[in-house]
């Protein structure tokens, strides 16, 4: 053969070669079903009249539609199997042409500003497991027809604006295993038809308006492991079949009006319990005995029910971050109501305690000084806990926020107290406590609320508060302080309320008070202040209710 026959049959084989792939594109594109899903995309753009980051310009005949933002197809068939538009600003509604996207598997538009119904030709996805529509502005039901995608696993339309009834359909879906609809305005019972949800395993359904009780069908759920109620309008009791649900790990049914009490043999109920929070219910009875064998848990949360006595020991609960009861009546104003803190040593990463507004008698345990290193919020508010604050809480470093007040504590407000860098609220008020004011409160840069009326305090105010910059509130009244008003306080230009009533403060008003723009409250009566009311006064034009009655002023001037 010769050699240019042999280079005419190389450029003949080559044609040939690419005649056949030009071919089978063309076939591709003539298909009916990806001319199809073609036009359905376009449709879909089309309901979307702002882009901001102009994703979908892609979205044109320049290029085939697997190559457009957000779209992904399968590569046999060329269809689209996922559509994801997610965190991109979009504004629009969702089109219903969105349903002709018969390979579709996973449809995420979450994170945009889609507003209008979900369209029930969702339903016509046979093929979809994975549906995301949270934290748009939808609205309308949820389609009932959503049942028609059979292969559904997870289904999230949380934080929208859906109404209706949840509905009883979305039982069928045997392979479903997550569930958002949390802050939504969804009415109606929880349907007693997910008991069939085999497969589930979360179900997010918080700050609805949800009504009735929890359906005991829940406890066949033997794969739940999270269970999330709170903020509805939940009745009844927690169904004792719940309690035999070995895998869960988090259930939460804060904000409702459950009834009931809790189980005696918690451990045995809830094996792998991690959180655990029913705070503002209507629970009543003891805390039981077993829940120190719950070992796993991290966050306790019995806040505002009618638990009454003693709170057992808590020694086991080594992993618990969050311990919260305030708002029942456990306790019985006993000296050893408070034993259980010295439990909570073992906790060495517990960040919440809070324990105000109950009965609790007794004195604030020493061992409060070995609580983990992390806390950061220490309330034990509104008992009955007499003696002295143990020195030791100027070992807990990290604290951001401490709770004393209105119990019956005495004696001096302890200096190491300065030690609390992190520390933003101090609230003392109405107690016994006495002595001076320790200088070192200064070093509470971030001080913002400092509240110490109604206690036995005297001698000067430090004027090392005025080292505290953040102070907004800085209360008082009721105490028997003396001298002057430092005039270092018309520093604190973060000042709203400034009450130092029913004292001794004689000497006159900081000259330099209008700077302090910011305050709202200024109450100084019964005192034995005088002189001239300072003309800066009048700067303070935030200013909405002054008292000084009581005291020695010159008010001629002032009134003029």
């Amino acid at each position: 053969m010769s050699l240019s026959n042999s280079i005419s049959l190389v450029f003949f084989s080559s044609f040939c070669i690419h005649a056949l792939i030009l071919h089978s594109i063309c076939l591709c594109l003539a298909l009916p079903g990806n001319e199809t899903d073609r036009l359905a995309l376009l449709e879909v753009k089309a309901r979307i009249p702002s882009d901001p980051f102009g994703v979908l310009a892609s979205w044109n005949e320049t290029n085939h539609f697997c190559g457009w933002h957000g779209v992904t197809c399968g590569r046999r068939h060329q269809r689209v199997t996922s559509l994801s538009l997610k965190s991109l600003k979009l504004a629009g509604s969702i089109s219903p042409h969105v349903g002709n996207l018969s390979f579709l598997r996973a449809l995420h538009l979450q994170n945009n500003s889609f507003s209008h119904e979900i369209p029930p030709a969702i339903g016509h996805l046979r093929r979809l497991e994975d549906l995301r529509l949270d934290n748009n502005s939808l609205t309308g039901e949820i389609p009932s027809n959503i049942s028609g995608c059979s292969p559904l696993i997870e289904i999230v339309l949380g934080y929208n604006f859906l109404v209706g009834k949840i509905p009883e359909e979305l039982g069928t879906l045997s392979k479903l295993r997550l569930i958002v609809i949390q802050n939504n305005h969804l009415t109606g019972s929880v349907p007693y038809s997910f008991g069939n949800l085999s497969s589930l395993e979360a179900l997010y359904a918080s700050s609805n308006n949800l009504t009735g009780s929890i359906p005991d069908i829940f406890g066949q759920l033997t794969n739940l492991s999270t269970l999330v109620l709170d903020l509805n309008g939940l009745s009844g009791v927690i169904p004792p079949s719940f309690f035999n649900l070995s895998s869960i790990t988090n259930f939460g049914a804060s904000y409702n009006k459950i009834q009931g009490t809790l189980p005696s043999n918690f451990r045995v109920a809830f094996q792998s319990l991690q959180f655990f929070r029913i705070s503002y219910n209507q629970v009543t009875g003891p805390i039981p005995a077993s829940i120190s064998n719950a070992s796993n848990l991290v966050a306790l949360g019995l806040g505002v029910n009618q638990l009454h006595g003693k709170v057992p020991s808590m020694k086991n609960l080594i992993s618990l971050e969050e311990f919260v009861l305030p708002g029942n009546q456990l306790g019985s104003e006993g000296i050893d109501d408070l034993t259980f803190l010295c439990h909570l040593t073992n906790a060495t990463r517990l960040r919440i305690l809070q324990i105000g507004n109950n009965t609790f008698g007794g004195m604030l345990p020493q061992c409060i000084a070995n609580l983990s290193s992390s806390i950061q919020f220490f309330h034990v508010s509104d008992n009955k806990i007499f003696g002295s604050i143990p020195n030791g809480i100027g070992n807990l470093v990290n604290l951001e926020s401490v709770q004393l007040f209105a119990n019956r504590f005495s004696g001096h407000i302890p200096p190491h107290v300065g030690k609390l860098q992190r520390l933003y609220e101090l609230s003392m008020n109405n107690n016994f406590l006495s002595g001076n004011v320790p200088s070192s409160l200064g070093n509470l840069s971030r001080l913002t609320i400092l509240s110490l009326y109604g206690n036995k305090l005297r001698g000067n105010v430090p004027s090392s508060l005025a080292e505290c910059q953040n102070l907004m509130v800085l209360s008082l009244d009721a105490n028997d302080f003396n001298g002057i008003i430092p005039q270092e306080i018309s520093g604190l230009l973060s000042l709203y309320d400034f009450s130092f009533s029913q004292n001794h403060f004689t000497g006159s008003l900081p000259r330099d008070i209008g700077k302090l723009i910011n305050l709202q409250y200024l109450v100084i009566s019964g005192n034995k202040l005088f002189g001239e009311i300072p003309p800066s006064l009048g700067s303070c034009i935030r200013l909405e209710y002054l008292d000084m009655a009581e005291n020695f002023f010159l008010l001629e001037n002032w009134l003029a």
